[in-house]
């Protein structure tokens, strides 16, 4: 289960490495555009930053266990946050992705607007039918802010449940910030992981005497569904990632833990012929001396009778 576990998880590293050059032409693209509006409002409903007073949670789990803690950190991150923002006064209610923790969650009769099941395997089908589930929830004002729960891929022996919010978007994070990828390595039989720092995409540059067919605005308004499609699908590779992670290490200790109960189990059991040979050795060792003395009794006896 390690090893093929350890093959997913370089599936879903190509596929993540797969869309990079997607997501960069996006961001360069939006960059241009950005830069192009000179400063100009931009009146676009999914960069309205507006009162909070409904949010909703889009949380990512996985489809099946053995994977250590992966699932009960998530779900515990979800509930935490969930507790948070009802104290704060803020109505909430979930997204699901993955089968545990719809199961979770279901049981415990939360507020469930969705649910979803991507299995090992996301794709960007799947990853569009969650987008326009949440893009449709905030335009349509039925909920002011969407946050995203997922688990990031670290290393493999740690992930770090993240939270983050997706909607609003915020012009700078898009334009501004950088990424990064991981790649699954073995030295000598032993899995590794080498994580690369991806500079921020540069702006497209779009002369001044380019003519739009179309508003700039009208197009960053159709870009930024693409971004967040994009940045559902990638978060769901990394959560994959990390769920595979998470097994190969929850296998990894499984096979060590019954390798040194099978080495206990056996220092037992030498002990035990052991002792039992040493016993039936002692037993043999004195029924002999006993002979030994009955016989020397005898000769003794005769000897006496004799005289």
């Amino acid at each position: 289960m390690k090893l093929v576990a350890a093959a997913k998880v370089r599936r879903a590293q190509d596929a993540v490495l797969a869309t990079r050059p997607f997501s960069e032409t996006l961001q360069s693209v939006f960059g241009g555009l950005i830069q192009r509006l000179d400063g100009e409002a931009m009146d676009l409903p999914l960069l309205t930053v507006r009162e909070v007073k409904k949010v909703t949670l889009c949380v990512i789990t996985g489809d099946r266990g053995l994977c250590g803690g992966y699932n009960s950190f998530m779900i515990k991150k979800a509930e935490a946050r969930y507790k948070e923002l009802e104290k704060a006064g803020v109505t909430c209610d979930f997204v699901l992705v993955g089968k545990k923790g719809i199961k979770y969650f279901t049981r415990r009769n939360y507020p469930i607007r969705k649910q979803f099941e991507t299995g090992q395997n996301p794709n960007a089908k799947q990853a569009l039918e969650i987008s326009e589930e949440l893009l449709n929830t905030f335009l349509a004002g039925e909920s002011d802010a969407i946050e995203l729960l997922y688990t990031k891929f670290v290393s493999l022996i740690a992930s770090e449940p993240s939270v983050r919010t997706l909607v609003p978007f915020s012009a700078s994070d898009v334009t501004k910030k950088g990424d990064e990828v991981f790649q699954l390595t073995s030295d000598q039989g032993q899995f590794g992981v080498e994580r690369t720092e991806l500079a921020v995409v540069e702006p497209q540059e779009f002369p001044n005497d380019m003519i739009f067919e179309q508003d700039p605005l009208q197009i960053i308004n159709s870009i930024l569904p693409l971004y967040l499609n994009g940045q559902i699908l990638r978060t769901l590779q990394e959560s994959v990632a990390s769920e595979l992670a998470a097994r190969m290490q929850s296998m990894q200790s499984a096979s060590d833990n019954a390798g040194e109960l099978a080495k206990n189990l056996s220092l037992q059991y030498n002990r035990a012929r052991q002792a039992a040979v040493t016993q039936e050795i002692l037993e043999i060792v004195s029924g002999a001396q006993a002979s030994l003395i009955s016989a020397c009794f005898l000769c003794l006896f005769v000897s006496m009778y004799q005289l």
